[in-house]
């Protein structure tokens, strides 16, 4: 069977919302939103939605994102937003985790989250839960569309970690609780920006880089250098996600703010079948030309006992006087379950 390429998934998907869409009337809009690096599938839920928007007001509602930090560095887009420089923007929560603090959460080790629909379920009720919205209310933004970024693994150069203890003094570029994951593995962990990892790692500043699989390997240029990659690992994934301007949300008439929301469960399946249609390409290109490591369950088994519990307890511990801390973390897990049981 022929498979589907991602234009033609996203066109699809487009296609059955434009197919039971009447036009919305209002007023001429025009939004700029901040984005790092090159359009990838990470932006294709933003680019899915600005496309429909943009159909369902016969062109009246644009918005507009602009690539490659031309309107802030990725570190700087909540203070961009809160200076109302622009009406959206995507942030990673491990750019700045003390911007962001309940938001990180979603990069610690081992969260339920493997199953794209469990997924997809558990961030659209997190990105509504009363801790990650007060993340944003100093910023002047507001949560609005997950990026649901895959498991993580990890490529690197030179000797290939096929045992655990091969970890040990690597310089992984890894954020957050995943980060911690690698530390506890006698890993150091360093939390560049992903525009900056490729030419750390060209450079050899590093030895390894853990990103969305595979689609980010491939996007910020780390599959043409790196030598093998894990396959398996799988030691938790983050929240690259967009966020709106609260003010010019506010500002939008009602009829633009209702189709906003109706369209993020587009724009999150956009997102999910351009990682997919990334997979399908990128997995055998990975195999062909690099050493695949594959952990055995025991392997993996230790890495979550060292990894896992330790990592979530000191996460808890140390943000339980800034916010509902335990709160959080069980949420993730109660609609987890919520999720699998529907």
């Amino acid at each position: 069977m022929k498979s589907i390429t991602r234009t033609g998934i996203l066109g699809l998907l487009l296609a059955s919302t434009a197919a039971s869409a009447q036009t919305v009337e209002g007023p001429e809009v025009y939004w700029s939103f901040s984005m790092w690096g090159n359009p990838r599938a990470l932006s294709a839920g933003m680019e899915a939605i600005a496309d429909e928007v943009r159909a369902q007001t016969d062109g009246n509602f644009n918005i507009e994102i602009f690539y490659g930090g031309q309107l802030s560095s990725a570190r700087e887009n909540l203070d961009g937003l809160q200076l109302n420089a622009f009406e959206g923007a995507a942030i990673c929560n491990f750019y700045h985790p003390g911007k962001n603090p309940a938001w990180m959460v979603f990069s610690l080790p081992f969260l339920p989250l493997g199953d794209p629909a469990v997924d997809k379920y558990v961030r659209s009720r997190m990105f509504e839960h009363p801790a990650i919205v007060a993340d944003m209310e100093p910023w002047n933004a507001m949560p609005y569309l997950s990026g649901l970024l895959p498991q993580y693994e990890i490529l690197g150069k030179g000797d290939a970690p096929t045992e655990l203890s091969g970890w040990d003094g690597l310089r992984v570029r890894a954020g957050g609780g995943l980060g911690d994951a690698m530390e506890a593995l006698g890993a150091t962990k360093q939390t560049l920006p992903a525009g900056e990892t490729s030419t750390a790692f060209q450079r050899g500043a590093l030895d390894a880089a853990a990103f969305p699989y595979t689609y980010a390997h491939v996007s910020f240029g780390i599959a043409d250098e790196a030598e093998w990659f894990t396959s398996n690992l799988a030691p938790g994934t983050s929240e690259c996600g967009w966020v709106l301007n609260k003010t010019a949300y506010e500002a939008l008439p009602a009829q633009y703010q209702t189709l906003l929301m109706d369209l993020r469960d587009m724009g999150m399946d956009a997102e999910q079948a351009a990682y997919a249609a990334q997979d399908e390409v990128n997995l055998p290109n990975f195999r062909d030309t690099m050493q695949e490591i594959v952990y055995s369950d025991e392997q993996i088994s230790e890495f979550r006992d060292v990894a896992g519990q330790p990592v979530w307890d000191a996460w808890i511990a140390a943000n339980s006087d800034k916010f509902d801390a335990q709160g959080v973390f069980d949420a993730i897990w109660s609609y987890a379950e919520e999720a699998q049981n529907q």
